[in-house]
């Protein structure tokens, strides 16, 4: 069987052709009228000689533009590179140059954006709806299905891993990945073809893309929502009857904050599922209270999204864990140096395996070969699994604190100190010391109109966890650095400017 996720969209169209499938603002499109969009990119692309795993670039907000451009390339193998358009023109500059890519499509509202990577020496064809020809007027320009060119373990899609640490690498997606991940989340989940999903993630995180190859799996309505505003969601929620969404911890933040000056009719809601990094348990708690069931998932990219989840309905107490595997997905967790699987409660290295495992980083293959190995991802995160088979995520291995041979977790400090009624946000690192090798720092903002000193956070510390992982030393800050997706840039820690 050959799997394109461009016939996804094209089978939606025979099935259901007439279904409102995607919204945004006042546009509303069926899956037949996206697929017809689809196949005249698809011919565009074959007429200005685009071949299989050539690449375009596609940078572009939540709208029906990204997904046209997605599936008719996929129809004919041509690869989307998905830029972050959060970023920096520089570091547009390297995907886009490390990436080869021929051309890129981009939202008229990127205009300066594109104009200053052409400043840069960036030659690369550019399309919009600005350019000549227009992007409309290729969506209208042929609807017939083109020639399928691509399928199985064909590259379908890169997208740029944050960065955390160097430079960012391109996961290589298949189609076969993008559909073992929808099927893996449209088993585990309670994804009805019923549902009207709110996509508030953007599309350049893999938060974004599992759910739409998702949604055009099961054939539910996409609500599709450029920049989050929590205000704005829920008036969104009230009027599209929204019954689901994908968010990330902040955004669940947010949504809590403002639920009740918003006061909108929020009963249409079944759950909204949460990612990107652990969810704190008061916004799990609180939206509980409310009647709004959160759903933890465990995601990576080189995973195609979805690693494991947890819901209420698995077992309500074990809201801190990260559930268990999506269907179809292996896990295993086991001892860094000899590779034995652990027994339940031991932490070791978190393993995957199955067919969402990406097929490697593009034109990088010692990356590769550092974390993919006799078919297992090696995803460099820390964890154990307890007897009863949830996983609990506890750190990243490179994050991991080594002081006077004990190790300490870091994100178990950071989960202790952010039960400390001042503290808004919390990171800690492993500072070099002479006597213990490293000892725990802490990075703390805190809460508006708070005082609090060095010596309240240590003493805390002490309090809830043994002497030995109690920070060291503590720095006040303004902010955390993080990524667009909330994901915490410990490398950058050094250089957060003190709060005065």
């Amino acid at each position: 069987m050959n799997i394109n996720i461009g016939k996804l969209l094209q089978d939606r169209a025979v099935l259901m052709g007439e279904k409102e499938a995607f919204i945004h603002k006042d546009k509303r499109w069926t899956f037949q009228q996206m697929n017809v969009r689809a196949n005249g990119f698809a011919h565009f692309l074959k007429k200005q000689g685009f071949a299989k795993g050539d690449r375009l670039a596609i940078l572009s907000k939540n709208n029906e533009d990204f997904i046209a451009v997605l599936m008719g390339a996929a129809k004919i193998g041509v690869i989307t590179v998905v830029l972050n358009w959060r970023l920096q023109v520089p570091e547009l500059q390297y995907i886009v140059e490390n990436s080869k890519v021929k051309l890129i499509v981009y939202d008229v509202d990127f205009a300066s954006m594109m104009q200053a990577l052409q400043v840069q020496g960036v030659n690369t064809d550019i399309l919009s709806h600005a350019t000549v020809p227009s992007l409309q007027a290729i969506f209208e320009e042929n609807s017939q299905e083109p020639v399928y060119d691509a399928s199985n373990d064909d590259v379908a899609l890169i997208m740029y891993t944050s960065g955390t640490t160097g430079k960012p690498k391109g996961a290589m997606i298949s189609h076969n990945n993008l559909l073992a991940a929808g099927m893996g989340l449209s088993q585990t989940i309670d994804w009805w073809e019923d549902d009207r999903f709110l996509m508030v993630a953007p599309f350049f995180h893999i938060g974004g893309i599992a759910p739409l190859i998702t949604n055009i799996l099961c054939g539910c309505t996409m609500v599709l929502m450029e920049a989050f505003e929590p205000m704005a969601a829920w008036k969104i929620v009230e009027q599209e009857k929204i019954t689901t969404m994908m968010t990330v911890p902040t955004m669940l933040a947010y949504l809590l904050k403002t639920y009740e000056v918003a006061n909108a009719d929020s009963s249409s809601i079944r759950n909204i599922t949460c990612g990107a990094s652990s969810v704190p348990v008061p916004l799990i708690l609180g939206f509980r209270q409310l009647g709004i069931p959160i759903q933890q998932v465990y995601g990576i990219t080189e995973y195609t999204g979805a690693v494991t989840m947890w819901k209420e309905q698995m077992n309500k107490d074990k809201y801190d864990s990260m559930g268990k595997s999506m269907m179809h997905g292996e896990i295993a967790v086991v001892d860094v140096k000899s590779g034995e699987v652990l027994p339940a409660g031991e932490v070791g290295e978190i393993r995957l395996r199955g067919p969402q495992v990406f097929v490697g980083y593009f034109e990088n293959r010692e990356a590769t070969k550092q974390v993919l190995k006799n078919g297992w991802y090696h995803t460099g995160d820390v964890g154990y699994i307890d007897r009863d088979g949830y996983l609990y995520v506890v750190d990243r291995i490179k994050d991991m604190i080594i002081s006077g041979g004990e190790n300490i977790y870091s994100a178990e400090l950071e989960l202790a100190l952010a039960n400390h009624p001042a503290v808004a946000d919390v990171a800690v690192i492993g500072m070099p010391d002479e006597k213990w090798g490293e000892i725990p720092k802490a990075y703390i903002v805190v809460k508006p109109n708070i005082s609090i000193t060095e010596a309240d956070i240590m003493a805390f510390c002490k309090e809830n966890l043994a002497s030995y992982k109690a920070v060291k030393e503590v720095e006040f800050v303004e902010q955390l650095p993080r990524n667009a997706v909330g994901k915490l840039l410990k490398h950058q820690l050094k250089q957060v400017v003190k709060q005065p």
